[in-house]
């Protein structure tokens, strides 16, 4: 039985790649400030769990980084490249803010939601795609965009779309 105050260890929920990418990232910081690792790790883990993150995860990376559990759910839950529930394989990340929205990215969304049948925010019953609203993807020159994984597609159309969609797995 554990002592009051005492957490059982789930440091075993982080893969042996994963916690060397980790330190990897850790190295990058002062021996008492490994802390600012922290978003990094939280990066890590949700790809290590098919592109989200559970309670237990972060509990682990907390206790990695030698933080309080809050201070990695504070993260966690206010950055938009995180996320707490599952998601589709293919996770599209749709920009609406101004630049966006004035070159069109209504209809963009419009037109994935058709196309989907889903709604901003759902995933597709096959689990194969999640779509996600997001503020701004730093890339206002090349609007409407969307980004899917680590790749960005720039000045979309629905013809675009399209394409993009059909040559996904």
């Amino acid at each position: 039985m554990m002592q009051q105050g005492k957490r059982e260890s789930k440091l075993h929920l982080i893969t042996a790649a994963s916690l060397a990418e980790i330190d990897h990232w850790i190295a990058k910081y002062p021996a008492d400030r490994k802390q600012g690792a922290v978003m990094a790790a939280l990066r890590i883990v949700q790809d290590q769990n098919g592109g989200w993150l559970t309670n237990d995860l972060m509990d682990a990376v907390a206790e990695y980084l030698d933080m309080q559990p809050i201070e990695v759910y504070e993260v966690a839950t206010f950055y938009s490249m995180y996320e707490r529930d599952p998601v589709g394989r293919h996770k599209i990340c749709i920009c609406t803010n101004i630049s966006c929205m004035l070159c069109g990215s209504s209809d963009i969304v419009n037109h994935l939601e058709q196309r989907l049948g889903i709604k901003l925010g759902e995933t597709t019953e096959d689990g194969r795609f999640t779509l996600k609203e997001v503020e701004c993807l730093g890339a206002c020159v090349d609007a409407p965009m969307f980004q899917i994984g680590t790749t960005y597609y720039p000045k979309l159309t629905k013809e675009k779309v399209d394409e993009i969609l059909d040559a996904l797995d």
